[in-house]
């Protein structure tokens, strides 16, 4: 096992409410260093995969609902947390192609440093573009997964796709305005909770986000890890994947979940997904917006926990 990182396990970086994690780096075959969370737990293997903007950490919450009867591994997707950016970090760098050959080396790399039996097929458990990443990894790979639980996928069902463009594109328009240092985390903490979406987060995920996502300076001064420029060109990309076109390529039982308060892919979106897959589930989760997975996590856990027993 590599060497641990600087995270849960350390005092002064523990959080309350927050599993630990033995946390290291693993370098996929581009050559990039990704970070990966192991929540331990003794159940099957389940990677957890973030949305835009936040990190492997932020989903703690998440895994430690899942603790003990699976065991949740989670991943700073590129240009994300201590995760490297892509090489060419522009528009064209952040394809979202990338976040799926994420997947695909984070799984390699467990499998070599675990001894993972291949034939023991692990879940995924993906939010936003988590869940869009995880599809696009089953699609590169078939048989990955034994199955997939998507919150919410970000998938844009177009047939051909939309051209990767800031133009006209409010997500990125919105992260490039995002602040990106603070002078403490408490400053950092106390101005993401008064503002949306942050302030739906449960207080767990919240403080995760700003614990790990921000790097701290000798002064004690934080700046965010996941630049918003950075940020920015991932939402560009958004709708230029061709994962709609594809998704009766995945063969293995896909569960899709939304909130009913969501103003994002709602029970429409994932009713055409459903449709192209070959075995999907769909669930509306009460109460819940696009954020579910930080907002509630024993909700989505439970969800996660009814339908994976038919994995």
């Amino acid at each position: 096992m590599p060497p641990a990182l600087r995270y849960g396990r350390d005092v002064e970086n523990a959080l309350p409410g927050v599993p630990e994690a033995r946390s290291w780096h693993v370098t996929i075959e581009e050559g990039l260093r990704l970070a990966v969370h192991d929540f331990g737990g003794d159940g099957p293997l389940v990677l957890l995969a973030h949305a835009t903007g936040f990190h492997g950490m932020v989903l703690a919450p998440l895994a430690e609902a899942l603790l003990p009867d699976f065991h949740p591994i989670s991943f700073d997707e590129r240009g994300h947390g201590t995760s490297d950016p892509p090489r060419h970090a522009d528009l064209e760098g952040f394809a979202w192609q990338g976040f799926a050959r994420d997947v695909l080396g984070v799984l390699d790399a467990i499998a070599e440093v675990t001894g993972t039996d291949p034939a023991l097929r692990p879940v995924g458990l993906g939010h936003s573009c988590g869940g869009a990443a995880l599809l696009m990894a089953e699609q590169a790979r078939p048989g990955t997964f034994a199955g997939i639980a998507a919150y919410e996928p970000v998938i844009f069902p177009g047939d051909p796709p939309l051209a990767a463009s800031y133009g006209n594109n409010p997500l990125s328009a919105g992260a490039l305005r995002r602040r990106s240092s603070f002078p403490s985390e408490a400053a950092a903490y106390e101005n993401f909770a008064s503002k949306a979406p942050f302030n739906r987060l449960a207080p767990q995920a919240l403080a995760a986000y700003v614990r790990y996502g921000f790097a701290r300076g000798d002064d004690g001064t934080l700046t965010l890890r996941c630049r918003p420029e950075n940020e920015a060109a991932v939402y560009a990309n958004g709708f230029s994947h061709d994962t709609y076109a594809h998704l009766s390529d995945v063969s293995c039982p896909v569960a899709l979940s939304c909130g009913s308060e969501t103003d994002a892919f709602g029970p429409d979106f994932l009713e055409l997904f459903a449709a192209r897959l070959r075995d999907a589930t769909l669930d509306v989760l009460p109460g819940l917006s696009h954020f579910g997975p930080l907002e509630d996590p024993k909700a989505v856990a439970a969800w996660f926990r009814k339908r994976c027993s038919g994995f």
